[in-house]
């Protein structure tokens, strides 16, 4: 089970009280009007899905309701920072995530 920090709560809860929302930092078009039936469609429907880092739009539905921004691994589903909309990600898929050192006995 994931465990996932509220940044409005200032707590770790349970994955349970969350849901997913979709890809965070996604403009909306400036004059929606003015879009063409491929871009109000592009906008609408496609989404990065990347394998590795990914900047997500989650809820807090069964605690204090807010939106925020998570930076999730796709792989490995680890949660690497979440922040409150409107802030920037501190990780970003252009970063990479150093590897795990095997655990080494001193003599």
């Amino acid at each position: 089970m994931l465990h996932i920090f509220c940044p409005h709560c200032g707590e770790l809860r349970s994955e349970e009280e969350f849901h997913a929302k979709g890809q965070a930092h996604i403009p909306r078009p400036l004059d929606p009007g003015a879009c063409t039936d491929e871009e109000w469609g592009d906008y609408m429907f496609f989404r990065d899905n990347p394998r590795g880092i990914h900047h997500e739009l989650w809820v807090h539905a069964a605690g204090c309701r807010q939106y925020f921004n998570a930076t999730r691994h796709t792989v490995t589903y680890e949660i690497l920072e979440t922040y409150k909309i409107g802030e920037k990600p501190s990780v970003t898929s252009a970063e990479k995530k150093p590897a795990a050192q095997p655990a080494v006995a001193k003599a």
